[in-house]
């Protein structure tokens, strides 16, 4: 046995794989959304192929959900005349493709998965191999049910320690980010573990596995443990511990010794201290994404948000990952509490994350969003500024008007 990742494709190919291995390797489900399904449907008519699986392929409606122009509506039909004619029924329009992949059940374990976005590496919390691929390759793979890989090299990263009050999991993955680099792990396979990992919700694991792409890397993976095994209400879950495994690097972070951090403008590894950037005055607050959307990450801010007003002069969006996310913050009150503090509550999907609907930046305006990426025009205007952080640091901050600090909200 070696790493995560080479244990997972052993078990597949059914011999012994190792780091740098090209192989092809069948996968358990393809998923595309309403962004990118539209060229790997393009993609596959070329191949003038049968479709491999119509109940392994899966289309999701969530990056422009509803659609927002003409040109839009003309994608989302293209991709329900696609399903219709191939008999797809995996189609759904509720909420963010990652967040229903794992509500759906579709990340297993033990499994792989390809996804036309990259951030698909977010499965990888539940311990299967999940990676981003491109439209044409995701064509190959609906007409196939197979893909090729060169399995990955893999950087172990421990986290050790508990977590600090503020400090959620979102700031151990850009503090990794803030060392490593936006690049650090190029086409590597990154392992999470150490205390802090198995201390963790499946929620946060999600957050850890969903961010490794942001530095470059090609899966995220959590060992699965009883906390997996809860999660998925199984009894038995694939032993997939790594036994004398050769890792590229080791990277240990003491999360006691961190404060919530900050990725500035203009690229995620541009991480700073939340003390460093405390004040810089804020014209929008977006809590949501595939990266921090989830019920866990709703109930910190509506916590902040309970009896308090956000800052009139700063507009406040919050975007449920999906429908199952949505009607639980509804039940549990976190919707009415949102609204009553004066932030607008969108419908669940991707929201303002990618710039083209709920909340486009202009020009010299400045963000705070729980999301994954900042790079200049990501929102919006080029000429706006995005910062990542927390849920605990957006609803502070939405509170303030400006970057704040959650620790000083009493």
């Amino acid at each position: 046995m070696g790493t995560l990742t080479e244990e997972i494709f052993s078990r597949r190919l059914g011999r012994r794989v190792q780091a740098g291995d090209v192989v092809v390797a069948a996968v358990d489900y393809a998923m595309a959304h309403d962004v990118t399904g539209p060229l790997a449907i393009e993609a596959f008519r070329t191949l003038n192929a049968p479709l491999w699986d119509p109940e392994r392929v899966i289309l999701v409606f969530d990056h422009i959900l509803p659609a927002n122009t003409v040109a839009a509506a003309g994608l989302h039909r293209m991709i329900r005349d696609f399903a219709d004619e191939f008999g797809v029924r995996n189609v759904f329009q509720e909420g963010i493709c990652h967040q229903v992949m794992v509500e759906r059940g579709f990340a297993r374990p033990g499994g792989i998965i390809v996804g036309a976005d990259s951030h698909s590496t977010t499965y990888g919390a539940l311990g299967c191999f999940s990676a981003g691929m491109g439209p044409t390759d995701i064509a190959v793979t609906f007409a196939t049910g197979k893909t090729w890989f060169r399995v990955p090299e893999t950087i172990r990263i421990e986290l050790r320690g508990g977590l600090p009050p503020g400090v959620l999991a979102k700031d151990l993955a850009l503090q990794v980010i803030r060392r490593l680099g936006a690049e650090g792990a190029n086409y590597l396979a990154v392992e999470w573990g150490g205390e802090a990992v198995a201390a963790m919700t499946i929620a946060q694991r999600l957050t850890l596995a969903n961010l490794t792409v942001d530095f470059g890397g090609k899966a995220g993976l959590c060992e699965p443990d009883e906390a997996t095994r809860a999660y998925l209400g199984e009894a038995e879950v694939s032993d997939l511990h790594p036994i004398r495994p050769a890792y590229r690097e080791l990277v240990e972070v003491d999360a006691q010794r961190l404060e919530p951090q900050v990725a500035c403008p203009p690229a995620i590894d541009n991480v700073q201290d939340l003390s460093a950037v405390e004040g810089i005055a804020l014209d929008e607050v977006f809590v949501g994404s595939c990266t921090n959307g989830r019920l866990e990450d709703l109930a910190i801010v509506a916590g902040y948000f309970q009896g308090r007003q956000v800052s009139p002069r700063t507009r406040t969006i919050v975007v449920p990952a999906s429908k199952e996310v949505y009607l639980q913050a509804l039940a549990a009150g976190y919707i009415q509490t949102f609204m009553e503090a004066g932030a607008i509550v969108m419908n669940a999907g991707c929201g303002p994350c990618l710039g083209r609907q709920h909340g486009v930046l202009g020009p010299g305006e400045r963000a705070l969003s729980t999301s994954n990426r900042n790079y200049a025009g990501r929102m919006g205007s080029p000429q706006a500024e995005i910062y990542l952080a927390n849920p605990a640091v957006a609803a502070a901050s939405a509170l303030a008007g400006a970057i704040a600090d959650p620790r000083r909200v009493a």
